[in-house]
């Protein structure tokens, strides 16, 4: 895929952005070379490889621990709730703001 200058021209104005003739011609040439780079990166063969759960898996011998997700502190709902100006069933009540 290949951008010429009014495809430029028309995003910038999409965008409402004002772009002198250097900054437009500027942004033609990273634009188009950013899809060169995605095109090389779809022309390789990724069939078979499992995806990395995390970047740093890649260059890392162990992966990240992560600590259990168990509930760690008591539940202290009534005792917040003590100051609520209006409670119902366990939840905080509040006005209505949409008709």
């Amino acid at each position: 895929m290949s951008l010429n200058s009014q495809d430029i021209a028309r995003i910038a104005n999409l965008a409402r952005l004002e772009l002198s003739p250097d900054e437009s011609a500027r942004l033609l040439t990273q634009t188009n070379d950013f899809f060169n780079i995605v095109e090389k990166m779809r022309a390789v063969d990724t069939k078979g490889i499992e995806p990395l759960a995390h970047p740093l898996d890649a260059i890392q011998t162990m992966s990240l621990r992560l600590r259990d997700d168990v509930a760690s502190e008591p539940n202290n709902r009534e005792a917040n709730q003590q100051t609520a100006p209006a409670v119902e069933n366990g939840l905080f009540l509040v006005p209505k703001v949409i008709e």
